[in-house]
C-alpha cells in the first residue's frame, strides 16, 4: 500500500440522504435495475491516461499536478500501478483501461518500449488475482510521440505506419493476455492538417489495411473481445477520417469490415462533431455498431475536447434509453475518460469526480428503465411511426409499389395529407418526469 489516499476511506453506497462527499448516493452496484445489477448494466472504467498520466496541463499551461510517481522511469510507473489499484479498490470498479504509454514510458526503441509494456502488464497480472478489477480494454498511443505527426497508419512513410503496427500488437497481445473485452483504435493523427500535401484516398487505404492486420491478428492469437474505433471529428487534426459512427460505418462497409468492428462512442468527441451524445448511440444502436461508451462532457464554451465528469442526469438517461433497448453493451461499458480540472490538485479530487460520475450514470440508468417500464414514450414512438406497420406503407417498404403507383394512388384518391404534431415539448417534459 502507498499513503496517496491517506486518511481517505473507501467509497461505499449510503443512499440518497447521505452528505458524505465521498460516499455513493445513487450508484449501489448490487441494485436489480431492469432485471439486472446497477453494476452490469454500466459497467464502469477508471481510464488510466486521465486518472494518472494526466498532468493538469491545458492548451496554454503546462503541469499544475505534483504525482510522487512524475519523472522517476519505470520505478515511477510500479508506483503509479499501485496508486492505480488502489484507486480502484478505493471506488469499488470493475474495468480500468489503459493506453501503453499510460502505463510505462517509452524507451530509445520499440523493443525497450515494449519491454517496459510488458513489466508493468506483469505487475497488473499480479494485482489482479487479489482485486476484482479486470480489463475492458486496452490501446496503443499512436499520436503522442513526434514520429505520428503525420499520422500512424495513413503516414505517407511505411515506416511509420510499419513501426505503429509493432507496437498495437504488442498491446493488443497483452490486452489478450490479461483477459481485456475490447481493443479501442482512436486514430488521434489519422487525418490531416491541409489538403494541400494529402492523398485523401491513398490514405483512407492504408487504415483500412491497418485495421485489416489488426483484426487478422486479434484472430490468430484468438481475441475474443470486441475490435472498436473511436470516432472523432477533430482537434488534434484539422480533419479526422473517424469523424463519426455514420462516417466511420461507411468506411467500414466501403472495405468490407462492418462485421468485424463496433464503435467505441465518447460524450464530448459526439458534440464535436456536432451532434448529440444519444444521436451517435441511436446511429450506432440501428447500424448494429454500439460496442462501448467513453463517459464524459465538454465545457459548452470551449472549443476543445474538455473532458469533464458527467453531470448530466438528463443526458444519461436518454444515452441509457438507447443502451437498454438495444439489450445492454455486452463486452463493452462505460469508461470514464474525464480528467480533473488543473486546480484539483488533491488526491481526494480523484475520487470525488469518479463518485460524482457514477452517480449521475446510475440516475441515468434508473431514469431510462423507469421510462421504458411505464411505456408512454415509446407507445408515442410507435405511434407517429404507426403507418408503415400496415397497408400502403409496408407495401412501399417492401418494394411493392413503383414511382408511378404512387403517383396514380395521389391522384385516384385525392390525397391531402395533413402534417401532425411532432410533440417534441410533451416528449421533453415527458422525459424529464423521469430524470
Amino acid at each position: 500500500m502507498t499513503d496517496f489516499y491517506k486518511g481517505l476511506s473507501p467509497v461505499k453506497f449510503e443512499g440518497e440522504q447521505s452528505t458524505n462527499a465521498l460516499a455513493y448516493r445513487h450508484y449501489n452496484k448490487d441494485e436489480i435495475v431492469a432485471g439486472k445489477r446497477m453494476e452490469d448494466h454500466i459497467r464502469p472504467a477508471v481510464a488510466y491516461w486521465h486518472s494518472f498520466a494526466a498532468e493538469g496541463g491545458d492548451p496554454f499551461g503546462g503541469r499544475t499536478f505534483d504525482r510522487p510517481w512524475y519523472d522517476k522511469g519505470m520505478d515511477g510507473a510500479r508506483m503509479k500501478a499501485d496508486v492505480a489499484f488502489e484507486t480502484f479498490d478505493m471506488l469499488d470498479v470493475p474495468f480500468f483501461c489503459f493506453h501503453d504509454v499510460d502505463i510505462a514510458p517509452e524507451g530509445d526503441s520499440l523493443a525497450e518500449s515494449n519491454k517496459n509494456v510488458r513489466e508493468i502488464g506483469e505487475i497488473f497480472a499480479k494485482k489482479m488475482e487479489t482485486s476484482r478489477t479486470r480489463l475492458l480494454w486496452g490501446t496503443a498511443n499512436l499520436f503522442s510521440n513526434r514520429r505520428y505527426m503525420g499520422g500512424a497508419a495513413t503516414n505517407p512513410d511505411p515506416d511509420v505506419f510499419t513501426y505503429a503496427a509493432a507496437q498495437v500488437k504488442n498491446v493488443l497481445e497483452l490486452t489478450h493476455e490479461l483477459g481485456g473485452e475490447n481493443y479501442v483504435l482512436w486514430g488521434g493523427r489519422e487525418g490531416y492538417e491541409t489538403l494541400l500535401n494529402t492523398k485523401i484516398g491513398q490514405e483512407s487505404d492504408q487504415m483500412a489495411r491497418f485495421l485489416t492486420l489488426v483484426i487478422e491478428h486479434a484472430d490468430k492469437i484468438g481475441f475474443k473481445g470486441q475490435i472498436l474505433i473511436e470516432p472523432k471529428p477533430q482537434e488534434p487534426t484539422k480533419h479526422q477520417y473517424d469523424y463519426d459512427v455514420a462516417t466511420v460505418y461507411g468506411f467500414l462497409q466501403r472495405y468490407g469490415l462492418e462485421k468485424r468492428v463496433k464503435c467505441n462512442i465518447e460524450v464530448g468527441h459526439a458534440f464535436l462533431a456536432g451532434h448529440s451524445f444519444e444521436h451517435e448511440l441511436a446511429v450506432a444502436s440501428s447500424l448494429g455498431m454500439l460496442g462501448s461508451v467513453d463517459a464524459n462532457r465538454n465545457d459548452l464554451q470551449s472549443g476543445w475536447d474538455t473532458d469533464h465528469f458527467p453531470n448530466n442526469p438528463g443526458e444519461m438517461a436518454l444515452a441509457f434509453y438507447y443502451i437498454l433497448k438495444q439489450g445492454g453493451l455486452g463486452k463493452g461499458g462505460f469508461n470514464f475518460d474525464a480528467k480533473l480540472r488543473r486546480q484539483s490538485l488533491d488526491p481526494a479530487d480523484l475520487l470525488y469526480g469518479h463518485v460524482g460520475g457514477l452517480d449521475v450514470l446510475a440516475r441515468g440508468l434508473k431514469a431510462a428503465a423507469a421510462m421504458i417500464e411505464d411505456g408512454e414514450f415509446d407507445r408515442l414512438l410507435d405511434e407517429r411511426y404507426a403507418g408503415w406497420q400496415s397497408g400502403e406503407g409496408k407495401a412501399i417498404l417492401n418494394g411493392e409499389r413503383s414511382l408511378e403507383n404512387l403517383a396514380e394512388r395521389v391522384e385516384r384518391e385525392n390525397l391531402q395529407p395533413q402534417p401532425r404534431s411532432g410533440r417534441q415539448e410533451y416528449l421533453e417534459n415527458l422525459v424529464n418526469r423521469f430524470v
